[in-house]
């Protein structure tokens, strides 16, 4: 059987729809294009994000269902409040956006990850531009985990996230989801469900009902200071 897989037109914005992604692979929507700031913020505001190898086309998804975490419901687990309170770790916002991009590819290793040198430089322009953000997490003023995202309006789309040490990607997702929330955020896009996402507390939302609140909050603006380099407190 052919398998259709419409081509973005490079001298256009527009995507199709997402509702016409594939059930198989769950979510390809579309191929080509290019990453720059402007596309990312247009497929980001449909629900769409790349995802692609190395030598492949870039590739245009928008999954269901979709993996999410309300920020307002987080709720770390007894372990890890119990580490945090003796844990030498500081988190920060927006300090080290470059190095956490690079550290979730390298973490992965050459053949595993998605994340190519040209995806590495289209979301550090997005973050000069204001548009990527970063969470860092450092034990001895060494970066030992965090990830990156996309905002869009009150919600927040993450795209990777590293761990060098113990708990490490946990107490950034559980710090931001407290200072996020008291912005004003409202949603934080995990793309695609994994067991790891599972056993942090995401649960899962079908491509209409996140589409649909994806629609609702992508304009919604948060205070300028929810995105200012700072660290990161509850």
């Amino acid at each position: 059987m052919t398998i259709y897989i419409p081509e973005i037109d490079p001298s256009s914005l527009l995507f199709p729809d997402p509702t016409t992604a594939l059930a198989d692979p769950n979510g390809l929507l579309a191929f080509g294009g290019d990453l720059s700031p402007q596309r990312l913020r247009q497929a980001y505001r449909h629900g769409i994000f790349p995802w692609y190898s190395q030598g492949e086309p870039i590739l245009w998804w928008s999954p269901t269902p979709r993996g999410i975490f309300i920020p307002q419901q987080f709720t770390p687990s007894k372990s890890v409040r119990k580490f945090m309170r003796k844990a030498p770790y500081t988190i920060t916002l927006n300090h080290a956006c470059h190095a956490v991009i690079r550290h979730c590819a390298e973490s992965r290793g050459p053949e595993h990850t998605w994340i190519t040198e040209a995806m590495i430089a289209a979301y550090q322009k997005l973050h000069d531009e204001g548009d990527c953000h970063s969470v860092e997490v450092w034990q001895d003023q060494q970066l030992v985990g965090g990830f990156y995202g996309v905002s869009v309006g009150s919600v927040f789309c993450g795209e990777s996230m590293f761990s060098l040490a113990d708990n490490a990607s946990k107490i950034a997702l559980w710090y931001f989801c407290h200072h996020f929330s008291s912005h004003g955020g409202t949603l934080i896009d995990c793309q695609m469900m994994n067991p790891h996402l599972a056993s942090l507390g995401a649960c899962e939302l079908n491509r209409p009902a996140f589409l649909t609140q994806l629609h609702q909050q992508r304009d919604s603006a948060l205070p300028t200071a929810c995105y200012h380099p700072q660290t990161l407190v509850l």
